[in-house]
């Protein structure tokens, strides 16, 4: 009966916490997490509370520079180096991942997934192209990943305040977004009786104005590829599409549309934290509207569904949902099923609340509608609970970040913006997948893209600007260029990394 009793007992724990209670440790674990997180590993209550969950204790070793990491990662792998028993906030890269893996420094953890990662495996199966995702060609799995549906993406915002002002719609198509700028320049929306201090459309640079190739149906990523449904890459910079836009873009610079700071790189100047400040953007790129206006004026945005083309809409998916190369275990670790385990728990709504939020209770409080907030204020989250209790800021971690939690939060704009870019993710997609390139490959790529991408971004905004006229002679002549530079030989290189 005794045993009876000490086998449901250990049972009860083996429940209640990861397997991993039981193992030999601490393990050594390192990881980089920049300083502006003001995270200190070592004083960081997420990873107490890691081990009193799943009973895995580690020894931390955190590089706060990104310059540092990478130094360290290259001594940790050389040969002859001391290798800790895993890497977390790893920042491998690609071709790092298959280095160490072929060096045989990363072990496969495909094998020990199901068992002791079920909840990142069941993640796995439901989305097979996560699986794709982080698989090397030769089946392994070397790292495991960061899972965030609702990564960065680059949106499009408009001053609903402004259109209400105009008896004006959000535009759905790109000559009706014309024609709302145009309306945006032409009267004094923020009332201040100045009627040209208002920038109808703001950006940062081309790269943000790319984001509205969208409205000839295009979807391309920053090497300027496309994956179509047939399974061919295709390459924009040459094509009628790209004309199409340019040529819309240097009639909006013209008609005075377009933020003429966006190409300068001054347009941070613009950009203000006082509430007081008059608002004078119509349109913007960014993630937030935050990133420009204050946080008093984020409520005269609404996000604008991608515009209409073809009777489709498009929309690039900047990152995806997957960020590879966050976890890994070495060849050093003598039980990497503890590790595996106690890493799967961020792959739980659970997990991710910790990381993200700290415990219910201590950090943040639960109502009865079943929404959350802070029980600390703004300052004081800002002081030091963000940095000292949760983790999740800062270099991407292995884990799955919860919509639903997101979507519960009890602050009103905030809450507003997650549903926003939920409601963007039914329009987008990556225009090009996650793929593994070889360490030449990439290097070619790197060389191919610093000629193609400083000769066509120069050259495509003198033909927004106006200071090359676009027509047939210098569209053939851009064209020739960027074929002679090596396109083709680019789009062969993604096409075979898909075949």
């Amino acid at each position: 009966m005794r045993k009876l009793i000490v086998w449901l007992c250990a049972l009860v724990l083996m429940l209640t916490a990861a397997p991993g209670a039981y193992a030999e440790g601490p393990f050594r674990v390192a990881g980089y997490d920049h300083e502006d997180t003001q995270h200190i590993w070592d004083d960081n209550l997420f990873f107490t509370r890691m081990e009193e969950r799943t009973g895995v204790a580690l020894e931390l070793e955190q590089y706060v520079t990104a310059e540092e990491w990478q130094i360290a990662k290259d001594r940790m792998f050389a040969e002859g180096g001391e290798l800790p028993d895993a890497l977390f906030k790893a920042s491998l890269t690609p071709q790092e991942t298959m280095r160490y893996y072929a060096q045989g420094k990363l072990i496969d953890l495909k094998p020990y997934l199901e068992q002791y990662a079920p909840n990142l495996w069941a993640k796995l199966q439901e989305n097979p192209q996560w699986l794709e995702a982080i698989t090397l060609p030769d089946g392994a799995i070397a790292a495991l990943p960061g899972i965030d549906e609702l990564q960065f993406t680059n949106a499009m915002w408009i001053n609903k305040t402004w259109l209400d002002k105009l008896g004006l719609t959000v535009p759905t198509t790109a000559e009706e977004l014309t024609g709302v700028l145009r309306a945006f320049r032409d009267n004094d929306c923020n009332q201040n009786g100045n009627a040209g201090d208002e920038v109808p459309l703001t950006f940062s640079s081309l790269w943000d104005l790319r984001f509205l190739y969208h409205a000839f149906g295009v979807n391309a990523n920053d090497y300027y590829i496309t994956l179509e449904e047939d399974g061919a890459v295709r390459e924009i910079l040459t094509s009628d599409e790209n004309r199409a836009f340019l040529t819309w873009m240097n009639q909006l610079y013209e008609e005075g549309l377009l933020d003429e700071s966006g190409f300068t790189g001054l347009r941070s100047l613009n950009e203000t934290t006082d509430s007081d400040a008059t608002i004078i953007y119509g349109m913007m790129f960014s993630s937030t509207p935050a990133e420009l206006v204050p946080t008093s004026a984020m409520e005269q945005y609404v996000l604008m569904d991608p515009l209409v083309y073809d009777g489709k809409q498009v929309y690039r998916d900047l990152t995806g949902d997957v960020i590879r190369g966050t976890f890994a275990i070495t060849s050093a670790c003598e039980q990497p099923e503890a590790l595996v385990q106690w890493v799967d728990y961020l792959y739980t709504e659970e997990g991710f609340i910790l990381s993200e939020a700290g415990m219910a209770g201590e950090e943040f409080e639960w109502n009865d509608d079943g929404t959350w907030l802070w029980t600390s204020s703004t300052e004081e989250l800002a002081a030091g609970v963000l940095q000292e209790f949760t983790i999740r800021s800062g270099t991407p971690m292995p884990g799955y970040a919860s919509v639903t939690f997101q979507q519960q939060i009890d602050e009103k704009s905030t809450a507003r913006l997650v549903n926003d870019i939920v409601r963007l993710k039914t329009f987008d997609s990556l225009p090009y997948p996650l793929v593994w390139l070889t360490e030449e490959e990439q290097a070619r790529v790197d060389e191919l893209q610093y000629a193609i991408g400083s000769y066509a971004e120069r050259q495509m905004v003198w033909f927004v600007a106006g200071d090359v006229e676009l027509n047939d002679a210098t569209w053939n002549e851009f064209c020739t260029r960027v074929k002679e530079l090596g396109v083709d030989e680019m789009v062969s290189i993604w096409q075979k990394a898909v075949q």
